[in-house]
């Protein structure tokens, strides 16, 4: 979905609107809160400072997500066919097209889709026993206590919309100077070495999987293997040392954890929603995988054959529906893993270590769950995931996470995503990219048909995901006569089965929420 049609459903159109009041109301409240001082930063400094950092971080927010559904879902397009039309989505994918760059890009812009949100908690998550207007008790905890308000706000604004417009009209959303400048970023953070102990989990990865991970570069030089691994060191360390304040400021009650949860009690929280964020960062590669193998291979385990029927149950709805309900979840899950790792220092007591003011403030700031949540709670598992999609299906986790988030795509939460894609849709004027370069098939035909040889996937890689509303699992084919579109994918598929690669066409004409 990435126009007004799914709009036009009466039960989609009633979610739209509701989800848009829900989400008016929400901002309404996390501006009243910055303005009383009653979040973390607008606390500690101006709330000027706070404002500023919460729509910065969110509107970059929005082409961290967008851009990726873009690069990732341009990477098999001949780059030629619109290098007269979108001069700087041409700039975007050379880089990313080249050798390993798109790995590189995936890794570093990891780290600040996890870092973004903890600046957009840091700046308008409520502190405890915030209140607001004297609104009554039962809303104050339904959408500051919970994180209600901010989860619908990152989710809605930061997230979702980009990533429907992004997934049908890729060349026009990165034909910006913005998402270049972000490309780099991305770039700048993977270069240097802050996640670089990622590598050492890929390399993990692939010799349990028993396979070679595959590159499309020349081996490292001397010279540069050994800055390879003095960064893989210097990161592994630096992992450590956020664990170690981390770890220590849990069990000294020196975080912003809700007052009365015990050291222990936190400890295990801390654990269990990373956890639950690496399985759901896992599972949308493993869905993702066995949706283009045949159902004899998606093995024999009762909660692997539950979860697939559940899965493609149908015309294949419920795998985007997931892939909705999943950033519902993981927001929420990244927010608590910020108000439990953040590091505050209650007045009269020691810094952590007993470092320097200086670098407790900094401590403060979320940087180090930052780190932890991504290499540990979300690369690690995705990594796993693309070389072991079956273990993943076999956990019956997987299947009661998959009815969790299913069940959170219902309620309609996320529908003012749709209704905001449709406004900047129209005011951005956006087409889709089939108006610039043709379909699949038209390119086929021109003989500048898609190539995803050289974009290595499997063991070590994380996974190439197309945006979260352009892909469809064999349970389509029901709809080929309904929807012209879903043709060119499944030709797609046949024909990378038939050469042996793994290859990916976008081109779902037909999402509903």
């Amino acid at each position: 979905m990435g126009d007004s049609s799914a709009l036009s459903n009466p039960l989609n159109a009633f979610k739209g609107f509701y989800s848009m009041c829900l989400l008016i109301f929400s901002i309404v409240c996390i501006m009243g809160l910055i303005a009383s001082r009653q979040t973390n930063l607008s606390a500690d400094a101006h709330p000027a400072a706070a404002y500023v950092l919460i729509w910065v971080a969110i509107l970059w927010l929005t082409m961290v997500e967008g851009g990726q559904a873009s690069l990732v879902g341009l990477a098999p397009v001949n780059k030629e066919l619109y290098r007269d039309s979108h001069p700087i989505s041409y700039k975007c994918t050379s880089i990313t097209n080249k050798g390993d760059n798109l790995d590189r890009y995936l890794l570093g812009r990891q780290f600040m889709v996890v870092f973004v949100v903890f600046s957009v908690n840091v700046s308008g998550g409520p502190l405890g026993g915030a209140e607001l207007w004297g609104m009554p008790d039962w809303i104050i905890t339904l959408f500051f206590q919970t994180g209600l308000a901010m989860i619908l706000f990152t989710c809605n604004v930061g997230q979702l919309n980009t990533q429907v417009n992004a997934s049908h009209c890729m060349l026009d959303y990165i034909n910006t100077y913005f998402a270049l400048f972000t490309l780099w970023v991305a770039m700048a953070v993977e270069f240097s070495g802050l996640v670089h102990s990622s590598y050492l989990i890929q390399m993990a990865v692939a010799a349990m999987a028993g396979k070679k991970i595959e590159s499309n570069e020349d081996p490292r030089t001397p010279a540069q293997a050994a800055f390879f691994w003095i960064r893989c060191l210097y990161s592994l360390a630096i992992l450590i040392g956020c664990f170690a304040v981390t770890l220590q400021a849990l069990f000294q009650g020196k975080t912003t954890m809700w007052e009365g949860v015990p050291a222990w009690l936190a400890t295990l929280i801390f654990f269990f929603l990373m956890s639950v964020v690496g399985m759901l960062e896992g599972m949308q590669i493993a869905f993702f995988a066995v949706s283009k193998i045949q159902e004899s291979e998606r093995g024999e385990s009762v909660w692997a054959k539950k979860t697939c029927e559940l899965l493609f149950r149908g015309e294949g709805h419920n795998l985007p529906g997931f892939m909705i309900g999943r950033q519902l979840c993981v927001v929420s899950c990244m927010f608590f893993v910020a108000r439990v790792t953040s590091v505050s220092i209650p007045e009269g007591e020691d810094n952590v270590f007993g470092v320097s003011d200086g670098l407790q403030e900094f401590f403060g700031f979320g940087f180090l769950g930052a780190l932890i949540t991504t290499i540990c709670a979300s690369i690690s598992w995705q990594l796993v995931a693309s070389a072991f999609p079956i273990a993943f299906l076999s956990s019956p986790f997987t299947y009661i996470l998959l009815r969790l988030c299913l069940l959170l795509e219902a309620t309609g939460l996320c529908g003012a995503a749709w209704v905001i894609a449709a406004i900047h849709r129209k005011i951005a004027g956006y087409q889709r990219d089939e108006v610039y370069i043709g379909t699949a098939e038209e390119r086929a035909k021109g003989e500048m048909g898609d190539s995803s040889s050289h974009v290595p996937v499997g063991a070590g890689h994380m996974g190439k995901l197309p945006g979260f509303a352009d892909n469809a699992p064999a349970s389509l084919k029901k709809l080929m006569k309904k929807d012209p579109s879903i043709g060119p994918y499944l030709a797609n598929v046949f024909d990378a089965a038939e050469k042996g690669q793994k290859k990916e066409t976008f081109n779902d004409d037909d999402f509903e929420a």
